[in-house]
């Protein structure tokens, strides 16, 4: 049977009504996506861990069950070792408190002799500001109260879903090179390796950036005499996995910390710090260790992560990354499509 090759703009329509159908299709779905895919990336990089327990002679079962186990210990030693920070800084909350009314104090007198609004006025309207907080408050305690819920059965159904992906990983491969005809299975594979070992350059790449950027800020800050070093540190660089946005809000939150048990000028250091350690890692860290695995132009990953938020919220500014890398590797394999890899792909110049 002879394929009918499509006008361009019907091809183009075909692909951005697909493209919608899928955003829709995650979004209400993305309590199950969601920690597929994080499952996803964590056994790939679970999958030479568990290659190497199978090969000592353990059963594939047993293997992937250790695997997801390690990988349980080793964040759990590592929240536990962040916990201690967290308990201390609970205990200087109410100093913290002071030091935010007496700025609220200051900003008044700034208002009064600024504008000439009278204290009366002022605090009429903090009252009225006051009254509709304390109502989104209690929606947002209850609301709270229902994302941990949900993020911790998320967290199970995520580890359950990284011990079946490495059990069944066989299987997995065996049904998508079902899909595709005899002829077309050697382009299926590349496309398969190529995703796999871009998934596990860019989670080993992110790891050693975040090793490297905790490194950094932990030893700065204690030559600094800033307090919660490490818990700020770990901030960063967890938040720094969002491209261009993440250390921003780090800065923010970590700012607010440093006052608890410091002064506006502890907190003002921790802002140069963060601007510092943001210009060499986006111009030596992530160039070299993290960049050139998913091979993103950077208007394509902003975009990325901004729809990645408006699909999957917080999470998907992480994942939307590998997923629009996974796309470009199969839009470069596949006839038609060749256009979108190079619109996603880096700009190389002859």
């Amino acid at each position: 049977m002879n394929s009918v090759k499509l006008a361009f703009y019907a091809r183009l329509a075909l692909i951005l009504h697909a493209l919608v159908l899928v955003l829709i299709l995650m979004h209400f779905g993305k309590t199950i996506i969601i920690p597929l895919f994080f499952a996803l990336l964590i056994s790939f990089a679970l999958l030479p861990v568990s290659r190497q327990l199978e090969n000592w002679g353990l059963h594939r079962g047993f293997a992937s069950a250790v695997s997801v186990l390690l990988f349980v210990l080793v964040i759990s030693g590592f929240v536990y070792l962040l916990s201690h920070q967290v308990v201390s800084f609970t205990h200087h909350l109410p100093e913290l408190q002071i030091k935010f009314t007496a700025m609220l104090q200051e900003i008044s007198s700034w208002v009064f002799n600024t504008y000439h609004v009278d204290y009366q006025q002022q605090i009429a309207y903090l009252k009225r500001s006051a009254g509709s907080l304390e109502d989104t408050a209690f929606t947002s305690l209850g609301a709270t109260f229902i994302s941990v819920g949900e993020v911790l059965i998320l967290t199970i159904f995520f580890l359950i879903f990284t011990f079946f992906m490495l059990y069944h990983r066989r299987l997995f491969k065996r049904f998508i090179l079902a899909l595709f005809p005899h002829d077309q299975l050697h382009k299926v594979e590349d496309v398969i390796s190529s995703a796999k070992s871009m998934i596990n350059r860019y989670i080993i790449g992110l790891l050693t950036e975040m090793a490297i950027l905790i490194v950094l800020l932990v030893s700065t800050f204690a030559i600094l005499g800033i307090k919660y070093a490490l818990l700020i540190s770990v901030i960063a660089a967890v938040l720094n996995v969002i491209p261009y946005l993440g250390i921003y809000t780090a800065m923010a939150i970590s700012m607010v910390i440093t006052l608890a048990d410091g002064t506006p000028t502890h907190a003002l250091t921790v802002a140069i710090v963060f601007i510092v350690a943001h210009f060499l890692d986006a111009n030596i860290l992530l160039p070299r260790i993290v960049g050139g695995n998913v091979k993103l132009n950077p208007l394509i990953t902003i975009i990325a992560v901004l729809t990645g938020k408006l699909i999957w919220g917080i999470p998907g500014m992480f994942l939307f990354i590998p997923l629009t890398a996974i796309i470009r590797i199969i839009s470069e394999k596949v006839e038609g499509l060749q256009p979108w890899a190079i619109l996603m792909g880096e700009d190389k110049e002859k």
